[in-house]
């Protein structure tokens, strides 16, 4: 539509276009069981519905809050301009920088956050894992849904994993136990 009423003359109005295209269903959709969301496509021509990737819409979300936590914790926050960095993003205070993973972990039965130092992914041919570099990392921020809170350890003082409690344990353990209150702010010496 051209110099619809409300945009500038001459100007394409985008907001309501509806795109008919059988390009636009890509094929892991095609190959996808979920029925209703096909038959409509079938149907109309209209592809009406994306599904994203979930796993990605988690570290999109823990990022999101990470940003939010580390402003109120004073921090100027960058963001990486790539995925393939180590770090998520880079935070600025004092005249010094920190380099900050994030993870998001939800809370598992036995009331823990629990965290592997490592990355995953897969690819077509398969599934894959790293360890994590400390020397690329200082700061890694768990992002946890179900507290609603980001935690932030340094990893150079943990080996592989860390878990940390929020709810009590049922033998009421108190020696050794790493409550998740004590992480909700950046390290000192990160």
């Amino acid at each position: 539509m051209r110099g619809t009423p409300g945009g500038a003359p001459g100007r394409i109005r985008t907001c309501d276009l509806v795109i008919r295209s059988d390009l636009l269903c890509p094929s892991e959709l095609r190959r996808q069981r979920r029925e209703r969301t096909c038959a409509r496509y079938r149907q109309t021509g209209i592809l009406a519905l994306v599904r994203p990737h979930h796993t990605k819409d988690k570290g999109d979300l823990g990022v999101a809050h990470a940003i939010a936590d580390l402003a109120d914790q004073g921090f100027v926050v960058l963001t990486a301009l790539c995925e393939h960095a180590p770090f998520d993003l880079v935070g600025y205070r004092d005249g010094a920088f920190i380099r900050v993973q994030v993870k998001y972990r939800a809370l598992s039965a036995k009331g823990t956050i629990d965290v592997q130092f490592k990355s995953s992914w897969s690819d077509s041919n398969g599934t894959y894992s790293r360890p994590l570099d400390k020397a690329e990392v200082d700061v890694l921020c768990i992002y946890c849904p179900d507290t609603g809170a980001c935690y932030y350890v340094d990893p150079d003082q943990f080996a592989r994993s860390v878990s940390l409690r929020v709810a009590s344990s049922r033998n009421r353990q108190e020696r050794n136990v790493l409550w998740a209150e004590r992480f909700r702010t950046v390290p000192v010496a990160a």
